[in-house]
């Protein structure tokens, strides 16, 4: 199994169509055998999941995630675990124990509190 967490400097990157890198974690009997980066020049969301699809990612775990980059995903049959922060390598031992939640719905809305959105011109909301 390959599972792919967005990521900079060590955590889970909140902005899956921006993210410059990915970790990507090789698992066998559900321990981790060999991790390595992979750069993704941030190409967009379609992009980006034809990448994954193409390194044959399982898994995908990231931060934010527009409703664009979900298709693209499901269409290569990648499950999603959306809305994760913190530690990367935390996020994929909390996966392997079975202690992640699955989030598979577009979370990219960017509600900052007292209701303010962004607005329909932030590039998540819309496919590249």
């Amino acid at each position: 199994m390959k599972i792919a967490v967005t990521y900079e400097e060590g955590n889970v990157f909140q902005h899956f169509g921006h993210t410059e890198q990915f970790k990507v974690y090789i698992v066998e009997n559900n321990e981790i055998q060999d991790t390595l980066i992979v750069e993704s020049n941030g190409s967009g969301h379609s992009a980006l999941a034809e990448l994954l699809n193409n390194d044959n990612i399982d898994v995908l775990i990231c931060g934010g995630i527009g409703g664009c980059a979900v298709s693209a995903l499901s269409e290569f049959g990648i499950d999603l675990y959306a809305g994760v922060q913190g530690s990367a390598d935390e996020a994929v031992n909390k996966f392997l124990k079975g202690e992640l939640p699955k989030v598979t719905e577009a979370n990219c809305s960017h509600n900052h509190g007292e209701g303010h959105h962004h607005g329909e011109h932030h590039s998540c909301g819309h496919c590249h």
